[in-house]
């Protein structure tokens, strides 16, 4: 099963809030998901809000993160934690 990091649609029309989820790439991008990571508001002044150790956890078992995502982890410094943790692994 391959697990993405994606951003999934809530909120009314057009004023529209994401889900940061663990999902399966094959699921719709609505669908069930495996575990919440966060929120992402992108309407007025932006804010995200993730669970840095959730995110860890998914990242460090194998979980793709989408563009969008990716973008938003960096953001919040949780890419770099993560490539710090590789790094200590492979000394």
């Amino acid at each position: 099963m391959a697990v993405k990091l994606r951003l999934t649609r809530m909120g009314a029309k057009k004023r529209p809030t994401y889900r940061i989820v663990a999902t399966d790439s094959r699921r719709p991008r609505d669908g069930e998901y495996l575990e919440l990571i966060g929120t992402y508001s992108p309407i007025g002044e932006a804010s995200v809000k993730i669970n840095e150790e959730v995110a860890l956890k998914w990242l460090k078992n194998g979980a793709i993160p989408t563009d969008t995502v990716r973008n938003l982890l960096s953001k919040e410094g949780i890419m770099k934690k993560f490539a710090d943790s590789k790094k200590k692994g492979n000394e």
